[in-house]
């Protein structure tokens, strides 16, 4: 099992930047495929990124291609997501998702996730 918790979320102006990390317990994180999910308020969740046990290879969802980068350290057993140009519709609560098999965009093919961490971009 792996325990994850978010952190660096919080209120930003529109434009401006964020880095959110994932850190995660254990000793075998770097089995582990890493996603960053996000919920709106009123929304259901949505993929926001994934990266692969490597780091070799990530996918975004159209909506924040060119914008955000999804990164993984394994020797800091943490995930990173460095979010640039913020918009208003960023705001949402961000997390981060981890799975032995499943490197993807389906959040139910995720078997843990952390708590969450709240971002918001003000106009």
């Amino acid at each position: 099992q792996v325990h994850l918790v978010e952190s660096g979320g919080g209120l930003v102006q529109a434009g401006g930047s964020l880095r959110l990390s994932c850190a995660a317990s254990g000793r075998t994180f770097s089995r582990y495929a890493l996603g960053w999910f996000r919920q709106a308020p009123g929304k259901e969740r949505e993929f926001v990124a994934t990266i692969n046990r490597s780091g070799g290879s990530t996918d975004y969802a159209d909506s924040v291609k060119g914008r955000f980068t999804i990164s993984r350290d394994n020797a800091k057993n943490t995930v990173y997501l460095q979010m640039n140009s913020l918009k208003p519709e960023d705001t949402a609560v961000y997390y981060c998702a981890a799975d032995t098999y499943y490197y993807g965009s389906k959040l139910g093919n995720y078997d843990y996730w952390g708590q969450g961490t709240q971002v918001t971009v003000s106009s």
